[in-house]
């Protein structure tokens, strides 16, 4: 999730500050990827030391704003333009989980699978029900661009999940398949001390 070029996208509609600019991320995303203040102003420090936005005053409240430069919308233009690379996918904590227990001795492989299984399918329910409620608000002639955005992480969340529980199935068939591993798993290398006068 890059949040500093959701900040640029924010910033690109008027100048804002740290907590606007947290509640109408989480408005846009449904909450999916909540942020905390110190985080939206750690981005905009950095932000701004690389010269994509500048302070632009306060309120009478002392809210510092932030205003997106020109430098800032070609770096945002330069996102949208172009596609999130797929070259170094990033660390999926079940594909690692699975890598591991398939290599651990005494684990229960399927057992793990069919565990992960349910909570998917949990959440692929929950998921759908999120996007029905959604649906009904977008449907309303006051609707907001918001609602549109919602309902597209919405789908995301919901194909993400629909794919994995396919994976999970298939990860099943795989185990019900496999050959017994002919080669014993390898034993630790064990630290012998060595005894005064031992040869090193």
């Amino acid at each position: 999730m890059s949040i500093r070029h959701g900040l640029l996208a924010l910033l690109d509609q008027g100048p804002s500050y740290g907590y606007q600019l947290r509640t109408e991320f989480e408005a846009r995303t449904g909450a999916t990827w909540p942020l905390n203040v110190g985080q939206v102003y750690t981005t905009l420090n950095r932000l701004e030391r690389d010269g994509l936005v500048t302070p632009d005053g306060e309120d009478e409240e002392g809210h510092q704003f932030y205003a997106v430069t020109d430098e800032g919308r070609a770096e945002l233009r330069s996102w949208f333009d172009s596609p999130v690379a797929r070259t170094n996918p990033p660390r999926d904590e079940l594909a690692i989980k699975l890598a591991m227990a398939v290599t651990v001795p005494g684990v229960d492989v399927r057992a793990v699978v069919q565990a992960q299984r349910l909570h998917s399918v949990k959440a692929l329910q929950d998921y759908t029900r999120l996007k029905a409620r959604a649906l009904t608000a977008a449907s309303d002639e006051s609707a907001a661009d918001t609602d549109l955005a919602w309902l597209l992480v919405l789908d995301q969340l919901i194909f993400q999940t629909e794919a994995e529980v396919r994976w999970l199935d298939h990860c099943e068939t795989r185990l019900a398949n496999r050959k017994p591993s002919a080669r014993p798993a390898a034993a630790p290398a064990r630290r012998v001390a060595k005894t005064q006068g031992e040869e090193r």
